[in-house]
């Protein structure tokens, strides 16, 4: 058995509204997007930082800035890149989500559902949790995203 934690975190871009604002792989409809060369999906590159934990083969950084250059900017190409080097079989993955907006909870079933299709995992193994963390926090006050991933692997 191996655990691993993936972190990750953008700035919000009030800016730009033409951008999609993709979170586990949905896109939520928003007046924002998220500040990032690639669409900015926070959490599966939380997750994808996840997978590089049990494979020590880091895929945010310079893989994906390569991909990027070459016009794959879909986060979800990012994470089946990670998962091309995990041997081990996915238990479970639990999200923790650190926001102020958007809202995350009508989401969630949906987000679960996605994620699981991208791991081959039983949805009933994708746990997401969200809070604005009471704004105590620059992504509570709506100033940005973290996400937090913890996966397990036999």
């Amino acid at each position: 058995m191996k655990v691993s934690i993936g972190q990750d975190s953008h700035k919000i871009n009030y800016e730009n509204t033409d951008k999609k604002l993709m979170l586990g792989g949905i896109e939520f409809k928003e007046n924002f997007s998220i500040l990032a060369n690639s669409d900015g999906d926070v959490v599966l590159h939380a997750i994808t930082n996840a997978v590089s934990g049990i494979t020590c083969k880091n895929i945010l950084g310079k893989i994906s800035d390569d991909m990027c250059k070459k016009g794959i900017t879909d986060s979800e190409e990012y994470l089946k890149e990670a998962l091309k080097y995990l041997k081990e079989k996915i238990v479970h993955v639990s999200i923790a989500i650190e926001c102020k907006v958007p809202k995350i909870s009508p989401k969630i079933e949906e987000m679960r559902s996605n994620i699981a299709r991208i791991l081959d995992v039983n949805e009933n193994n994708i746990g997401i949790t969200a809070t604005s963390g009471e704004g105590l926090t620059e992504f509570g006050k709506g100033n940005g995203i973290s996400v937090f991933v913890c996966m397990t692997t036999e």
